[in-house]
């Protein structure tokens, strides 16, 4: 399924809506559109195999957990598109990066504007921290590392089946610091399953502060390859480098591409902010106003309308 818009135009979407939201909700994942928007555009728009979405263009609301009485229930992975042997299956392994990934659906065509109106209400699919039954989203993978292991586990499944779909995982380099990530990549290399793949944000951020302030991770494109990937490198803001790194041939071996990005791409003046990037929450009315002004011209977009208080 191709979009329209050209892989540029909607990173720069996605940082305008993420923009937006966070202005008119004093709260949102800005540095996270930031660093990840080419990365999320580059796979929705172009670098995977995915079919049309067979879920509803506006977000069912939240319908329970699987039980004998809830045998309806489904994950919110048909907006990535069907189950079946040709396509390509992602997994987004941060939720917390479910804001950048809704407005990145929408951008895309695959959920509706509305969509990111339910965000983070009572009842709704549209969760803060992406869940199951999330657009976009099939497992609950926190930050927790499971995403790799889990998208290896389907992908060596897939293999067995005969399946010419392959598997992928949008990951964050906090991962890095669980161990269930070097196991899943370890146990992938051990089984040749080389229709795995994933893209890595390098942002050097996370919930605490810098990375290397919360725990040193050291040289982890090494660390990678000793346990038996195949990586790549690339400036995650180059679509061009992007694509060279993700074509990476890596017969027998899982792919690793490291996305080295930046927290205030396109956004200069969150680093006012810095290092407290993770969840931009405004300290004052004032402020809100002045990143209003000042983000919207870096963005080259009108500020947000905002009703009087």
């Amino acid at each position: 399924m191709r979009n329209e818009k050209s892989t540029e135009e909607v990173a720069r979407g996605i940082r305008a809506r993420v923009f937006e939201h966070t202005i008119r909700n004093n709260g949102g994942y800005l540095s996270q559109a930031c660093s990840a928007a080419e990365q999320l555009a580059f796979l929705y728009n172009e670098g995977l195999n995915l079919g049309p979405s067979t879920m509803p263009a506006v977000p069912p609301p939240f319908s329970g957990v699987p039980s004998a009485d809830n045998l309806d229930y489904v994950t919110g992975a048909g907006y990535n598109g069907p189950f079946d042997a040709v396509h390509d299956r992602l997994f987004i392994a941060p939720a917390h990066y479910a804001l950048v990934a809704y407005a990145c659906l929408i951008e895309v065509g695959r959920m509706a504007p509305e969509g990111l109106a339910m965000f983070n209400k009572d009842g709704s699919s549209v969760e803060m921290i992406g869940a199951e039954h999330s657009p976009g989203m099939e497992v609950h993978n926190g930050t927790l590392g499971i995403g790799l292991s889990t998208a290896a586990g389907l992908a060596f499944g897939r293999r067995r089946l005969g399946h010419t779909g392959r598997v992928c995982v949008f990951m964050s380099d906090g991962e890095v610091q669980e161990g269930q990530t070097w196991e899943a990549v370890q146990a992938a290399a051990h089984h040749g399953i080389d229709n795995l793949w994933a893209i890595m944000d390098v942002n050097r951020q996370q919930c605490d502060g810098a990375m290397e302030d919360v725990m040193t991770v050291g040289d982890i494109a090494t660390k990678f390859r000793d346990f038996g990937a195949t990586v790549a490198e690339c400036d995650a803001h180059d679509l061009a480098a992007m694509r060279a790194a993700a074509a990476t041939p890596h017969p027998g071996r899982p792919l690793i591409v490291l996305a080295h990005s930046r927290p205030t791409q396109g956004m200069d003046s969150l680093m006012s902010r810095f290092p407290r990037l993770h969840y931009v929450r405004f300290k004052s009315e004032d402020e809100r106003l002045r990143m209003n002004l000042e983000i919207a011209a870096e963005l080259g977009i009108a500020p947000v309308e905002l009703e009087a208080r």
